[in-house]
This record gives C-alpha cells, sequence and structure tokens, in this order.
C-alpha cells in the first residue's frame, strides 16, 4: 500500500502517549497486560484458542494503512487473535452491509454511522457491549451508542459537521474567511465573487441541492429544527427548502457551483474524480476526521470552518462513527476485547491519529495534541470552531435511512437536471415520508 499521509509522527507521539498509559480508563490495567506485553482476557491466555475476527471499515486510504497496522498490532500482542480486513469507499457500504446482516452473515466487528443505529438497533442486530471501558469518553458521545440502556455502539472519535476548503487557491484569489465564521448569505455571496475570477469550466462552491446533511444544517441555521425530527415526523419547512433548492438553481445557473452531470460524478476522496481534489471547486461540505484525508491529497493548501450560520448556528458534533458487534458474531467477546484496545490503548491511537477524528479518551488526546502535524490539527480545529454553538446532534430517527440516502437524493437530482421543479420535488419529498413516519 501507498505511504501513509497526514499522520503524526509515531516516534515523537508514541514517546508522548505512553506516558498516559497508566492513567487511561481501559489500556493496559484494564485489559491485563503482561510483563510480555500480550493481552490477557477473560475468555483466556494470549496463546489460547485461535480466534478469527471479521472486521469491516470504509474510510480513505490513510485510514486503511492505520487501521490494518493497528490490527498487525493486535495480533503481535495476541497471538491467538488474527483479523479478516473488509475495508471499502463508502459508496455501496451499508448496502452490502444489510444484504450480510439479513443472511446472518455479518462482519464480527462493523463499523457504523449514527444514522444506522436506530435500525440496526431495532432489528436486535447489535450485541451488548457493556464490558467496554468508556470511562474516559465523554458522556454525550457514549450516550449516542445506546440503546434501551444498553451499550450497544462504541464511539471511536469525535466529529465536527463543517466546511473544507482550498485554502491555498482562495488566498491566490485574493479572499479569506472572517475570523468569526460566515453567514450563509455572504457564503452564497463568497461564491459569486470568486467566480468572478475563474473561467467558465471552474466553479467556486460544491452544489449542496442533494446534500441531505447540508440542507440539515440550513433548516437548523433557521431555527426551524431539523428536517426529521428524532421521534421521526416529517419536518422540511417548505420555505426553507425551496429557498435553499432555487438558491442552487441560480448559483449552478451562473456557474458558482458545477453543472448537475458533473456534480453527481464528484466522488469524495478519489484523487481523479474529487472536484476539490481536482481544482474544479473551492468549497465542499465535510466532517472534521476527513480533513487529514484531504490535507494527503492536496498537502498543505487545505483549510477548515465551521458551517455558515444563520439566526443560529448550523453545525454539529458527534462521534465519528462506531464499533459494533453483530449479534450473530459466534466471538462477541473476543471483539468486545479488541474494541476496548482500539480506543484505550495509547499506542494503537497513536496509529490512529485523526484519520477517525481526534481520540475519544480525553487523557489519550490530551498526550496526544502537543504533537498533532498540521494535518491532524485540521480536524481539531475544525471540532474547537464548531464547538461554542454546535447544535444538538440528532443521529437520525429510526426506519429513514433510505429516505435519506435514496429518496431524497433521486428527487434532488432530479431538480438538478430540470426533470422537475422545486414545488414538485417538494411535494414528492412530502408524498415519499409518509412511508416513513412513525
Amino acid at each position: 500500500m501507498a505511504k501513509v499521509r497526514g499522520k503524526i509522527a509515531l516516534p515523537l507521539l508514541l514517546a508522548a502517549v505512553m506516558t498516559a498509559a497508566a492513567g487511561c480508563g481501559g489500556g493496559a490495567a484494564n485489559t491485563g497486560t503482561g510483563s510480555t506485553g500480550e493481552t490477557q482476557g477473560a475468555s483466556g491466555e494470549a496463546a489460547g484458542k485461535p480466534v478469527k475476527l471479521r472486521i469491516n471499515w470504509w474510510g480513505s486510504e490513510a485510514r486503511h494503512n492505520a487501521t490494518l497496522k493497528i490490527l498487525d498490532l493486535y495480533t503481535k500482542k495476541n497471538p491467538n487473535v488474527t483479523f479478516e480486513p473488509e475495508y471499502s469507499g463508502f459508496d455501496g457500504y451499508i448496502d452490502k452491509l444489510n444484504t450480510q446482516a439479513a443472511a446472518k452473515n455479518a462482519p464480527d466487528i462493523i463499523q457504523m454511522d449514527a444514522s444506522w443505529l436506530a435500525d440496526w438497533n431495532a432489528r436486535n442486530q447489535l450485541a451488548d457491549l457493556s464490558s467496554v471501558n468508556v470511562a474516559d469518553i465523554d458522556s454525550g458521545l457514549v450516550e449516542q451508542g445506546k440503546y434501551d440502556g444498553k451499550q450497544t455502539a462504541i464511539p471511536l472519535g469525535k466529529n465536527a459537521w463543517g466546511l473544507i476548503y482550498d485554502k491555498g487557491a482562495l488566498d491566490k484569489l485574493g479572499f479569506k474567511l472572517p475570523e468569526g465564521g460566515i453567514t450563509w448569505n455572504d457564503y452564497f455571496q463568497l461564491g459569486r465573487d470568486i467566480k468572478a475570477k475563474l473561467d467558465k469550466d471552474h466553479y467556486a462552491l460544491q452544489d449542496f441541492t442533494s446534500n441531505r446533511e447540508a440542507y440539515t444544517s440550513y433548516q437548523l441555521s433557521k431555527g426551524k429544527g431539523y428536517p426529521v425530527t428524532m421521534d421521526g415526523k416529517f419536518n422540511f419547512d417548505r420555505d426553507t427548502w425551496l429557498e435553499w433548492i432555487k438558491t442552487f438553481n441560480d448559483l449552478r445557473a451562473k456557474g458558482v457551483v458545477p453543472p448537475a452531470d458533473l456534480t453527481v460524478a464528484d466522488k469524495e476522496l478519489d484523487p481523479k474524480l474529487d472536484l476539490l481534489v481536482t481544482g474544479k471547486f473551492l468549497f465542499r461540505a465535510a466532517h472534521a476526521a476527513q480533513a487529514s484525508s484531504w490535507d494527503s491529497l492536496k498537502p498543505g493548501s487545505i483549510g477548515v470552518a465551521a458551517m455558515p450560520k444563520d439566526k443560529e448556528h448550523g453545525g454539529w458534533l458527534k462521534a465519528t462513527f462506531f464499533f459494533g458487534v453483530s449479534q450473530d458474531s459466534k466471538h462477541k467477546d473476543e471483539a468486545a476485547k479488541f474494541i476496548d484496545w482500539f480506543i484505550n490503548d495509547p499506542e494503537a491511537m497513536a496509529i490512529s491519529g485523526t484519520t477517525r477524528g481526534v481520540p475519544p479518551s480525553n487523557k489519550i488526546l490530551a498526550s496526544m495534541e502537543p504533537n498533532f502535524t498540521p494535518a491532524d490539527k485540521l480536524t481539531a480545529d475544525m471540532i474547537s470552531m464548531t464547538a461554542p454553538d454546535a447544535q444538538q446532534f440528532n443521529p437520525g430517527a429510526k426506519g429513514w435511512v433510505n429516505f435519506d440516502s435514496k429518496d431524497y437524493k433521486s428527487v434532488t437530482e432530479a431538480v438538478m437536471f430540470g426533470k422537475m421543479t422545486p414545488e414538485e420535488a417538494f411535494d414528492e419529498l412530502t408524498s415519499k415520508a409518509k412511508e416513513y413516519e412513525q
């Protein structure tokens, strides 16, 4: 595999983080690490019965490489435990995972997005992980992984929803973002001003028409609440949504955002298809945990910002994602022990760096921060920019996953291609929503 970029320098970092080992909630004391460095567990010694754990995740090359190194380290410390990794990009990930789970063939350890947890828990597909030590993780993040009082998912990092942009290109054009954050109106005007300095085949902003999370930020900032409430009610504000869609129709017509065919071909973090990486536009919405991955593709040129605001702020804090264990796994205890080690071991977290957001353990994070590379600092900066006025995070209501990932996308793309008016699209969304309301 290619060399990992945008990571913390391990020799310096390990020296710093290992001092935190004794005080970090899990780590050696919690897992019973012996003098040989092998992890002893409740189900047997390190030289016990061989166990192979299937584990899946999505992400960038930097995350893949870091995770593979962590798995190798765990096997070195626990020779009886080996892994069968299954990793990919995000596209198609949940569809494949749902198919595997329906066939009772899901991986033992599963990387999960918060929006999927309600459905998986309702179907009793996630095992109880109450044995995992989460004492050093913020309670708000821990709560996001609970269902009916049980811990069924473990947060893997702290994350924020905001903007990634090409700071190098913005500087060359003579623009900069205001220190205290930008309003939506000023953001759209900035896009128009940038476009005035670009040729017809280059654009200023990502087209957010079909980006459900971006619209959520807009409606929240207007003080209208979440488009789908936590208890599963359709709450899209008609006037706000039509204003949003018509704004992007106008921006598209003026070349501020790309034409529809280019937008639908955009693929995050693909060196050839990501429109930010290829220089086709300057701004896109993203999570803080992805910042170092973009920096690895455009070294030294990436900037981060909080989501634009209006009456209220448009961003939120969340767990990056979670590890869960399949209820059908034959190795639940071993899988839980690995997750405990993953989040509480300073050496594992040093390897992970910020590829899954900043580490969830507060003590480990405190020991790592002084040694953050500029790429790692981008993730921390977006989180700190968002935190003071962050919206309460809504992980998604039970049963609404297909509305967000399929219905919303198809309806809004029909608008982008001129096959449906904004008014017709809103009526279609309203009709589709009736299939999902609780």
